[in-house]
């Protein structure tokens, strides 16, 4: 990371004075906040709903690289992944609070610069920020986010309810993600060889936007909900489309049926990872970070789904437990294996 001309270190501010300047703009959008930043705790109040919390941590070196991750959109990214988890049970974020670890390579205005990605990210999905914590690293920077959401019991969707017959759909497109990572990664490597290169991005607008600064599928949870579909089973799609179909399988005690040739993908997707010698449909199985909705719906609710705007039906849910199979183009059913990003 380059460093601006006229920053401030973070020893000159310390702790307090930073917390101040991250959080001076921050805006509350839901009544159920109750006390925000500015106490030990925040204090947040749901009513008769439901209270919905997952946490995702971010390392430097292992989930960003910032040779070529703005930090703004690193922010951002951090924020909206979180999101995405609230979604994925049908629900609404409502709140988080931020951990970081900085080390002394950054300073206040990069923090601050990632701390408005955060909030704009908060300003969009309507979400408080309402606490965290910072603290020194002694090796580069991590980010921990924790989100709260809410939402009625009976509306609560889990990774364990698809049944067999039922279909399996998923929202957007798959790939992208990946794809704008290798190009990444390439324009990487070309510079470590020549600092003195133009990096090569004309044309990779759209897959670079999907790694480097996903969105949350809000909007398919309101379609479903709108056309009255609730899902028997739903996550969102972090680790690859072939993971989080086997953790559905898992979960639920069921087997499925996926189509390679039904498995949604942009034409610039498609393209780049032939140009990388990958077989495109692996991209969007293994490649992970699309942030897209997986979700199973009863046959009842056929007519309501299959056109739906942005939701496509990739195969079928069996009652043959632990067989997960796709058929390939040249219909050979081949077992679904899952090759995803693996944490440790």
């Amino acid at each position: 990371m380059a460093e601006q001309e006229n920053t401030t270190n973070l020893s000159e501010l310390g702790e307090f004075a930073l917390i101040d300047k991250l959080v001076e703009d921050v805006n509350i959008y839901n009544e159920s906040t109750i006390k925000g930043v500015g106490d030990d705790a925040a204090v947040i109040n749901h009513g008769d709903e439901e209270t919905l919390v997952s946490v995702d941590i971010l390392c430097e070196g292992v989930h960003f690289d910032m040779t070529y991750c703005p930090l703004k959109h690193l922010g951002y990214k951090a924020a909206v992944v979180n999101f995405s988890d609230i979604y994925a049970m049908n629900g609404t974020p409502t709140q988080i609070v931020v951990g970081m670890g900085i080390s002394s390579k950054y300073s206040v205005e990069a923090i601050q610069e990632i701390y408005s990605g955060i909030r704009l990210a908060c300003d969009r999905y309507h979400v408080d920020l309402v606490g965290g914590d910072t603290t020194a690293s002694k090796s580069g920077l991590f980010i921990s986010i924790t989100v709260m959401g809410k939402a009625k019991k009976e509306d609560i969707v889990y990774r364990s309810g698809a049944k067999p017959n039922d279909l399996l759909c998923v929202s957007g497109d798959l790939g992208a993600a990946y794809t704008g990572l290798l190009i990444l990664e390439r324009e990487k490597a070309a510079f470590m060889a020549d600092p003195n290169m133009q990096p090569e991005f004309a044309g990779y607008d759209y897959i670079l936007e999907r790694q480097l600064k996903p969105e949350a599928r809000w909007d398919i949870v309101k379609r479903l909900k709108d056309a009255k579909v609730k899902p028997t089973a739903m996550l969102d799609i972090s680790d690859g489309l072939a993971s989080e179909v086997l953790h559905i399988c898992k979960e639920s005690k069921v087997g499925c049926m996926l189509y390679e040739d039904r498995i949604p993908m942009n034409q610039k997707t498609i393209q780049t990872a032939k140009d990388f010698n990958i077989v495109p449909s692996i991209a969007a199985l293994n490649g992970g970070e699309d942030y897209e909705l997986l979700f199973t719906v009863a046959q009842s609710d056929y007519e309501k789904i299959k056109d739906m705007e942005d939701v496509r039906i990739i195969g079928y849910i069996t009652a043959d437990e632990g067989q997960a199979n796709i058929l390939t183009a040249d219909d050979h059913q081949v077992p679904i294996e899952a090759q995803g990003f693996k944490h440790f």
